[in-house]
């Protein structure tokens, strides 16, 4: 489980909210996860990762979209981590989702929960703060 906590605050409500969205998608993979009383959880993971991917997406041009309106000099790199998160998500297998259920989805767990709070602590932040 990940959970939402102060330190993640950029200060610009939006995103924020957007943010927690994303944590939100992230705690209900988990939820899956722990649910052992089901035994094919192949449907919902591709649900689950179809979501992620599309409010990704969004979020990402809302998070552009305000990094331009405020001239942010690190724009471009932060937009390649964007895409590379995108390009990421892009690859997943679904044909080895079914391998070993559980696995898969805990192992993409674990990256998805790793990036975002990484992002946001250590790139995320930054914007907040060139505009402050």
């Amino acid at each position: 489980m990940i959970k939402w906590q102060d330190a993640y605050n950029t200060g610009i409500e939006k995103l924020d909210v957007q943010h927690r969205r994303l944590f939100e998608i992230a705690n209900e993979a988990y939820g899956l996860l722990k649910n052992d009383l089901r035994v094919d959880k192949y449907d919902d993971i591709v649900a689950i990762l179809t979501e992620l991917r599309d409010y990704t997406r969004y979020h990402f041009q809302t998070e552009e979209e305000y990094m331009m309106s405020i001239g942010y000099k690190k724009f471009l790199s932060h937009k390649a981590e964007h895409a590379d998160f995108i390009a990421k998500i892009d690859e997943v297998d679904l044909n080895k989702i079914d391998s070993n259920q559980d696995e898969y989805l805990r192992t993409t767990l674990d990256f998805v929960c790793n990036w975002i709070t990484g992002h946001i602590l250590g790139r995320d932040k930054q914007y907040a703060e060139a505009e402050g």
